[in-house]
């Protein structure tokens, strides 16, 4: 508004001006005006005093107009009368207002122009002086509620926060056995876990004020601005208790203090400060709980965490089977599903998804069925957005040699053929040759069950799976090419940490070696430091190329051994690109199942590690016996420890 009052005063002054110097008169100097009035064609004189100029009219009827010093005004006027000349002399006196105007108008545009751009900066005229006032918005009664039967694969956080519920609604219960409701819940797990709505459905059960903000709206470019809106956010609050207050990130205001170099006292640790002081000073008899929610727990303050502040601390992780299988039932509901969609299914192929993830998914899914011109969701429209959200788009326009499509066909045939047979991997579920995002191709293995914990025997046929595409490049080709780099890096990873954090090698034993190192500015690990010797160092090179020899061996000898599956694997990919799991089992059909077993013969590989020999468990070759298939065994050799004279309990 400010801007458009200038503009227009500054109109009106030049229209004012323009009109009052519109009229045209000729300019005299004032010795030829003095010419003039003794040659007596002067007809007569205004003098105006304001101006110190003199106008009027001459004998040819034009006008005139002459400036004249102030100090000779008087003897002006005493000349045109005794020059006989008709004089009419005014005393102007200028308007105060105006006079005004003028001298203040600089100082007038310097506060509009102020005013224009705080009120940018704020959003709004009427924050002008409102720099210390709370941004929590208050959700309405007005808004869609959110209950907890909106929240599905969070049960434990559920029923952790009903208690809060029903103390919002009947305080007099707890209070009546001297029990106290949590000052402060903290909800912590990854992203998309649905942290804030569950805070939004503590709110919609109990119908109580929700006041909801941001950590990084507490903090401004002013210094103090951040206490005082934590002052604010808290009186609000209580002057509506019983009410909730909701602060999402919070590790934006309540990162650990002094952890920069020096530890200084910044305007975000003034904020934290005041936080502290704020939730300590709660009355437990006002009804106000404040719920926060990080996915940084880690590096928030240890004065935040302790009781008296935040007493319930309430993780809330992404969801096993049966929480995605909930998950999908709600965010399907509202979409036209078809009838060969099974969310079982659909449960499997999500290992490791959020909520937020799993929302995307059918989100996805619903924008290939559109694009596809069908009215409902097929279960072919649910794979393809699983594809898309796990490997990556489908890059069409990558055009491969027929070679280059061979090597990748025996490269992912060579992955399935050593997972299937494996006892402990996870059974295939699809094969493609199609690139998608980075990948020039992908095998998908999908656990029949959520794992938490892997045994040692897993985490080797997952390294000899890894291994299995250069295995069969190798055995193919005779050479490796670099498509197995991802699979290298992976498994040098994997048999890392089972030396190294997981105590797996029978040389070393149940010992963590190397200690983390912790960035004070980023706040995460970024690597680690050696704290053991440098004899023990060549060790643990040692114990881990063991390993990955030992899956390279092993999955070289799967390949060599089922060599027909794998080329009849490889040219149906040739043939079809992508393989589903019931093609994939058609293929597999009748092969075992390789068991380790401490019985059995040992081959040495190329760097003198044993190798413990597979052979297919007795189950599977009854059945294949049955079928009149061939059973094959690897090479065997004589079992010996090589660990530097030790022997085994």
């Amino acid at each position: 508004m400010a801007p458009y009052l200038v503009l227009a005063i500054l109109a009106v002054l030049l229209l004012s001006r323009f009109v009052s110097g519109g009229s045209s008169s000729t300019k005299l100097t004032f010795t030829q005006f003095e010419q003039k009035v003794r040659s007596g064609d002067v007809i007569n004189a205004n003098i105006s005093d304001r101006s110190n100029s003199v106008s009027g009219q001459l004998s040819d009827r034009s006008q005139y107009h002459a400036s004249y010093v102030g100090q000779y005004g008087a003897d002006l006027v005493k000349e045109l009368k005794r020059a006989g000349v008709p004089t009419d002399v005014s005393v102007a006196k200028g308007s105060v207002w105006l006079a005004l105007l003028f001298q203040f108008f600089p100082i007038f545009l310097m506060i509009g122009v102020l005013v224009w751009i705080v009120n940018s900066m704020q959003g709004g005229g009427s924050k002008l002086m409102s720099f210390g006032k709370s941004k929590a918005r208050l959700v309405g009664k007005d808004q869609p509620k959110v209950t907890f039967a909106d929240v599905a694969g969070a049960d434990e956080a559920v029923e952790e926060l009903r208690e809060i519920k029903d103390f919002l609604e009947n305080p007099a219960r707890f209070a009546a056995i001297g029990a106290k409701i949590p000052k402060g819940v903290l909800l912590y797990g990854p992203p998309g876990t649905g942290k804030t709505l569950l805070a939004r459905a503590v709110a919609g059960e109990a119908g109580v004020p929700f006041f909801t903000i941001s950590g990084s709206d507490f903090v401004e470019m002013f210094v103090g601005v951040g206490a005082s809106r934590v002052r604010d956010l808290f009186e609000q609050a209580k002057a509506s208790a019983p009410a909730i207050v909701f602060v999402d990130e919070i590790d934006a205001v309540g990162r650990q203090r002094g952890s920069g170099l020096g530890g200084g006292h910044d305007e975000r640790e003034q904020t934290l400060n005041q936080l502290l002081v704020e939730m300590d000073g709660f009355d437990p008899r006002t009804g106000v709980i404040l719920i926060a929610a990080t996915n940084r727990p880690d590096i928030l303050d240890p004065a935040l965490l302790r009781p008296g502040r935040f007493d319930r601390q309430i993780v809330v992780d992404r969801p096993d089977l049966s929480g995605r299988r909930a998950i999908l039932a709600v965010h399907s509901g509202g979409k036209p599903m078809g009838p060969d969609v099974d969310l079982d299914v659909m449960a499997r192929r999500t290992p490791g998804f959020s909520g937020a993830d799993i929302a995307n998914l059918l989100n996805e899914a619903a924008l290939i069925t559109a694009r596809r011109g069908k009215t409902m969701i097929g279960m072919s429209e649910v794979e393809a957005a699983t594809d898309r959200v796990i490997a990556g788009p489908e890059r069409k326009s990558r055009v491969m040699s027929e070679e280059e499509r061979r090597v990748i066909a025996y490269h992912e045939g060579g992955h399935a053929l050593v997972g299937h047979v494996l006892p402990n991997a996870d059974p295939i579920h699809k094969i493609s040759i199609t690139s998608r995002g980075r990948a020039l191709g992908w095998t998908l293995a999908l656990p029949e069950t959520d794992k938490y914990l892997v045994t040692r025997s897993a985490l080797r046929d997952e390294l000899a799976m890894l291994l299995g595409g250069r295995s069969a490049e190798e055995l193919i080709f005779s050479e490796p090419t670099t498509g197995a780099q991802n699979d290298i890096e992976r498994a040098t990873g994997i048999a890392r940490s089972m030396v190294m954090e997981f105590g797996m090698s029978d040389l070393l034993g149940p010992q963590a070696l190397g200690q983390k190192s912790n960035d004070v500015f980023l706040g995460r690990e970024i690597g680690s430091s050696a704290n053991y010797s440098d004899d023990l160092a060549q060790t643990i090179d040692s114990e881990i190329r063991s390993l990955i020899d030992t899956a390279h061996s092993t999955a070289v000898e799967i390949c060599t051994t089922h060599r027909d599956v794998l080329d009849r694997l490889a040219t149906r990919l040739l043939e079809k690109e992508t393989l589903d799991s019931e093609e994939v089992q058609m293929l597999f059909s009748g092969l075992p199942t390789w068991v380790r077993t401490p019985e059995a013969k040992l081959a040495p590989s190329a760097s003198g590690n044993p190798i413990p020999a597979l052979i297919p468990s007795p189950e599977k070759v009854a059945v294949a016996a049955a079928r009149g298939l061939a059973i094959g065994a690897g090479t065997v050799g004589r079992a010996r420890w090589r660990f530097r004279g030790l022997r085994p309990t």
